[in-house]
C-alpha cells in the first residue's frame, strides 16, 4: 500500500455479503436451498438506481477489483488500473458492482462452505454451477441492491462470457455489454488444456477424491501444476522471452533436475502462490463453467439467432497476442451480433501481454472503455432529464 491512497484510488473498501434464502435451479438438475455472495461497490448509486455498472470476474478472479482492504494492503484489487474516480469505470460516474461467483472460494457459497444438509465442508460434493447459473444469481444480486437495469456489464476471458449471457438471458436489464478477450465457446485446444489441468489436480494422491479438507491435506502439487499450465497460456511467447529469455540462475548448467532457467523458477513461484490462495475444487469448477457454455447450442448452433433478442450496444476487445481467445474469437461475436442487426463497437488492441493484457492499462485499450462508456453515461444523463 502506498504512503497515501491515490487521488484515483477507490480507498479503503469492505466487502459485503448478501443470504439469499430462495432456492436456486441449477443447470446441473440440483438446487441450492440457499447460498451467500459476497461482492465489493464502488461509487455511489443514483436515485433512479441507473447508472450501476456489474464486474463480472474471470476464471481465478473474485469480489475485489479495485481499491485497498486495508492500509496494509501490498497491492490493490485485481482491476484497480480501470476501477475509480477518473479512470474508464469511472466511480465519480458509475456505482461499480463486483461479486466473487457462487463456486468461488473467496467467500461465495462453494466448496468450502458448509453444506448445511451435512455441517460439513461441501468438498467435490458442491454442485457444478455454470455461467447460466452465475448470471441468474447475479440477476438476484441485483434485486436485492434495488437496481432493474445495469448501465453496462463488463467481463474479461470468463467475465466476458458472462456478459454474453446477460445479453441473452436479460436483454431488458441491461445497457450495454463489454466483451473483453473472450470467445463465444472454448475451442477444442481450450477444453483439453482445463482437463490437463482438472487431471494434474485430481491425480494428486492428496486430492482424496475431492475431499481433501476432511483428509487434513490439501493438493499442492496438482493445484501449482494446474496454474502452471494456465499461466503459460495466459502470456505470448513474446512477452515470456522479453521478461526471462533463457536467462540462467546459475552460471552453467547444473546437468540435474533443479531450476537452471528464470522461467523455471517463475511458475514455480506462480503455482505454490496459486495454492495458498484458491481451492482446487473451485478451480475444477470453474473451468467445467468454461467448458460448458455456448449460447449457440440451444439455437442449432446459430450464434446471430441467440443473440436476436439482447437489446443492448457491445463492446467487443481483443489483443493480438492472445492465443488463448484470440481476435478471431471476438469476431465471431462481432460478425454474429452484425448479422443481428445489433450496435457493436470493436477494438483490436496491439499487445505483447497475450491473454492477461486485459488486466493492464493498455492506453490504447483505456481509451476505448473510456470513450464507450463516457458515451454510455451521456445517455444517461439525457434519458434522466
Amino acid at each position: 500500500m502506498p504512503d497515501t491512497i491515490p487521488a484515483d484510488s477507490v480507498g479503503i473498501v469492505t466487502p459485503n455479503i448478501a443470504v439469499f434464502e430462495t432456492p436456486l435451479a441449477l443447470s446441473s438438475k440440483q438446487t441450492l436451498e440457499q447460498y451467500e455472495l459476497i461482492y465489493e461497490t464502488y461509487g455511489k448509486l443514483n436515485a433512479k438506481a441507473t447508472n450501476a455498472i456489474l464486474i463480472c470476474h474471470a476464471l481465478s478472479g473474485d469480489h475485489h477489483a479495485a481499491g485497498y482492504h486495508s492500509m496494509d494492503d501490498k497491492k490493490p484489487g485485481w482491476w484497480d488500473s480501470a476501477i475509480g474516480p477518473g479512470k474508464p469505470i469511472d466511480t465519480s460516474k458509475f456505482f461499480v458492482v463486483c461479486l466473487n461467483n457462487l463456486g468461488g472460494c473467496c467467500g461465495s457459497t462453494g466448496p468450502t462452505s458448509l453444506n448445511p444438509k451435512t455441517n460439513k465442508e461441501w468438498g467435490a460434493d458442491f454442485p457444478i454451477v455454470t455461467v447460466t447459473d452465475w448470471v441468474e444469481s447475479q440477476a438476484r444480486l441485483a434485486d436485492y441492491l434495488h437496481i432493474n437495469t445495469w448501465a453496462a456489464v463488463i467481463g474479461g476471458s470468463l467475465g466476458g462470457m458472462q456478459v454474453l449471457e446477460w445479453s441473452i438471458r436479460f436483454p431488458d436489464r441491461i445497457k450495454n455489454a463489454v466483451i473483453i478477450a473472450s470467445a463465444p465457446k472454448l475451442s477444442t485446444q481450450n477444453i483439453a488444456f482445463n482437463e490437463v489441468a482438472r487431471q494434474s489436480i485430481s491425480r494428486d494422491p492428496d486430492f482424496h477424491d475431492g475431499h481433501y479438507t476432511a483428509n487434513n491435506t490439501i493438493p499442492v502439487n496438482g493445484l501449482g501444476l494446474a496454474r502452471m499450465l494456465g499461466h503459460i497460456t495466459y502470456l505470448s511467447d513474446d512477452s515470456m522471452g522479453k521478461k526471462f529469455g533463457r536467462k540462467m540462475r546459475h552460471d552453467d548448467y547444473q546437468y540435474n533436475y533443479g531450476i537452471d532457467f528464470e522461467v523455471e523458477s517463475y511458475l514455480r513461484y506462480q503455482g505454490e502462490a496459486f495454492t495458498k490462495r484458491f481451492d482446487a475444487n473451485t478451480y475444477r469448477l470453474m473451468t467445467k463453467a468454461l467448458d460448458y457454455f455456448d449460447p449457440a447450442s440451444a439455437t442449432n448452433g446459430d450464434l446471430s439467432k441467440a443473440l436476436s433478442s439482447a437489446q443492448c450496444d457491445f463492446l467487443l476487445v481483443s489483443f493480438t497476442t492472445d492465443w488463448r481467445f484470440s481476435p478471431a474469437r471476438s469476431e465471431e461475436i462481432v460478425d454474429a451480433l452484425v448479422r443481428a442487426g445489433k450496435h457493436v463497437s470493436y477494438a483490436k488492441i496491439d499487445s505483447n501481454k497475450g491473454h492477461d493484457a486485459f488486466l493492464f492499462p493498455i492506453p490504447r485499450y483505456m481509451s476505448a472503455l473510456n470513450g464507450f462508456l463516457n458515451r454510455a453515461h451521456n445517455i444517461l444523463i439525457q434519458e434522466s432529464n
